[in-house]
């Protein structure tokens, strides 16, 4: 399938496509990983923004899990699924925000050469997953969910260099913590970009039926 370069490009992809599975399950994998890697990371070097990146991986993980389950199927079981994929950024960005007021009230100062590391190995990782989406960018609400995912996740982690190159400057835990807070106030507006649009689908696949007539 040719690389398409407008926003109407996906209407070219069914949602059961080849293409559109194969992706998914490099970006289930990928996300699934890095989990594991950064939830650690983030733990050990006591960074907040680590720690929101690591959770976000999960969660971008199940949402790909749940396209690769609802994919074939109509406009309302993808748009309830998308539903649940916005309701779940909205979740973790909530519980980002949490910890990120937890670490400034504690004063903690991360390890940023840690940081650095991971930051970077993610950001390459998820370059390449939102660029592998990006063709996907125009589609349904599930489709649009899993781009919003992988254009968030790599910001993410271009912040997280940033905020590791802050404390290795400042030597002090406040770029970490400022940087964990825009992260979880970008995950709430992903998250009800998804269900904003997912909503408006919704409605329109009840529509349907309602005006289809019985045989």
């Amino acid at each position: 399938m040719a690389c398409c370069h407008d926003d109407h490009c996906a209407a070219d992809a069914p949602p059961d496509s080849p293409g559109w599975r194969r992706t998914l399950w490099i970006a289930l994998a990928i996300n699934a990983g890095f989990f594991v890697a950064e939830i650690l990371a983030g733990v050990a070097a006591g960074s907040a923004a680590l720690q929101a990146d690591a959770l976000d991986f999960f969660g971008d993980a199940t949402n790909y899990a749940i396209s690769l389950g609802v994919a074939g199927m109509d406009l309302t079981w993808r748009a309830r699924a998308a539903i649940a994929k916005g309701g779940t950024l909205i979740a973790f960005a909530l519980w980002v925000l949490g910890s990120t007021v937890w670490h400034a009230v504690h004063g903690t100062l991360p390890q940023a050469e840690v940081m650095g590391v991971i930051g970077l190995a993610a950001l390459l990782a998820n370059g390449g997953v939102a660029l592998m989406l990006y063709r996907f960018r125009g589609g349904d609400a599930n489709m649009r969910s899993v781009w919003i995912c992988s254009r968030n996740d790599a910001i993410r982690n271009l912040a997280v260099l940033l905020a590791a190159m802050g404390v290795f400057g400042t030597g002090t835990g406040w770029p970490d913590i400022i940087v964990a807070a825009i992260m979880g106030g970008l995950g709430l507006w992903g998250g009800w970009q998804i269900v904003r649009q997912a909503s408006r689908e919704l409605q329109t696949g009840r529509a349907r039926r309602i005006t289809v007539p019985a045989e």
